[in-house]
């Protein structure tokens, strides 16, 4: 018989649904704790503010004249600052280990630039804020991912989906609330309006969780990073970083994970504006197929964070990336027939499921002491593959038209399958999660 957890307050708002996944699995060790809640609704607003930038995006580029290379350049530019800012993030978190204080400062700093681009009238000041929100967005990740991860050792692919989900409820809320506050307001007074949700968040976040200091585990004698009794040595952590550079597996794991950003950078800057110059959508209309893109994400995560734990994350990747392909093309042959959102969705199931599941298998493979780096070179390649996509993807679509773009994305994600192949094998999850 099942029953709840002994001692927990249901009657908290909000978490009625921990009441209701502790009925159907007893044996979750926890894992959907107020830490794990908090966070990941945290990482829903570091996504919001960039769903939400997608939709006014079409307006911007319209108001400002650009072309499709232009805007490739403007999103570039904040991948280009994120790539250059990741590894530095990866680090203060393991030096600092305040990870709590970090997570509210990375949500005030990616809001407060989408304030300021209210008053910008040239492309010029749209690349200075956006570059800023890519360093801001950049402190998340390393404080965050090893902390689920390494508090859920044996349920790494799970935890990190309902992170993920939380990501893919952000973007999918955010292009319904964009597109609505549309219809009242002018672009530059809804950006000024969205920064609300991120400060409110980022207090919550001091409040319920503090320092969040990452503490010993049962199934490890050591600290997960700085914050606990172990000191910080430079010389040490140049050598530790040396050796994550030369680890084969991860280097592929990361690469491959780098691609498949590439294909959902490119999806998420450009069908917006292929929908709204192209196909003719009003802003609701494409909030509606952002949010159905997000939606199947949101399905997806926690199914394949599941299967990964059980089956292995290869063959869950491999699968996912296959099928993500096949769904772009699918989505491109659609055109404006009611078929085009069923690809979306597929597109965003597919593409969506993995990516809780990589991050698992990165984690898998970097030293505990070296959590907040090792996301840190994940998320570095990750932003490098979302630099090339905008730009690439511009180009191609000014030169051969928005369809070959489109051609060139599946071809991406096609090319991050062959790496996933190459990656030398390892015993599955639960095996290397002590």
């Amino acid at each position: 018989m099942y029953s709840v957890r002994e001692g927990a307050d249901y009657t908290r708002p909000g978490l009625w649904i921990i009441a209701c996944y502790d009925h159907f699995h007893p044996c979750n060790d926890h894992i959907m704790s107020t830490t794990t809640a908090t966070v990941s609704a945290g990482h829903g607003l570091t996504h919001w503010y960039p769903a939400t930038f997608y939709v006014l995006l079409p307006l911007i580029g319209k108001e400002l004249g650009l072309s499709y290379t232009q805007i490739g350049f403007l999103m570039s530019a904040q991948h280009i600052a994120g790539a250059i800012s990741n590894l530095p993030g990866g680090m203060i978190v393991d030096a600092i280990g305040k990870k709590g204080y970090l997570l509210a400062a990375s949500l005030f700093w990616v809001g407060v630039p989408y304030a300021l681009m209210s008053m910008t009238n040239s492309m010029w000041m749209l690349v200075v804020c956006l570059m800023l929100v890519g360093i801001g967005n950049n402190l998340w990740h390393p404080a965050a991912i090893p902390t689920l991860a390494y508090r859920y050792p044996q349920r790494k692919g799970l935890v990190l989906s309902f992170h993920g989900m939380g990501g893919n409820v952000g973007e999918a809320l955010a292009p319904l609330a964009a597109g609505t506050l549309l219809a009242w307001f002018s672009w530059r007074t809804v950006v000024v309006i969205n920064v609300v949700p991120g400060l409110v968040m980022a207090i919550l976040i001091l409040v319920m969780l503090g320092a969040l200091t990452t503490a010993r585990t049962q199934y490890d004698d050591h600290d997960v990073n700085a914050g606990g009794t172990t000191k910080w040595n430079m010389r040490q952590y140049l050598r530790d970083l040396s050796g994550l550079l030369r680890d084969r597996a991860l280097m592929l794991i990361c690469v491959s994970a780098g691609f498949r950003t590439l294909t959902q950078t490119g999806l998420l800057v450009f069908l917006p504006v292929y929908l709204a110059y192209e196909q003719g959508y009003s802003p609701i209309a494409v909030g509606v197929c952002m949010t159905v893109l997000q939606v199947a994400g949101l399905i997806a995560a926690p199914i394949a964070g599941h299967m990964s734990d059980k089956v292995g994350r290869q063959k869950v990747v491999l699968s996912s990336m296959l099928l993500t392909g096949v769904t772009i093309i699918g989505m491109v042959f659609a055109g404006q027939s009611l078929a085009f959102i069923v690809f979306v969705a597929l597109v965003g199931f597919f593409l969506y499921a993995m990516r809780p599941v990589m991050q698992a298998w990165a984690i898998e493979n970097t030293p505990k002491r070296l959590a907040g780096t090792g996301v840190g070179l994940q998320f570095t390649i990750l932003a490098i593959g979302a630099s090339i996509a905008p730009a690439t993807f511009g180009v191609i679509a000014d030169t051969w038209g928005v369809y070959a773009a489109f051609y060139f994305l599946a071809g991406t994600i096609i090319a991050a399958n062959v790496l996933v192949l190459l990656v030398p094998h390892t015993p599955g999850p639960r095996a290397t999660a002590a």
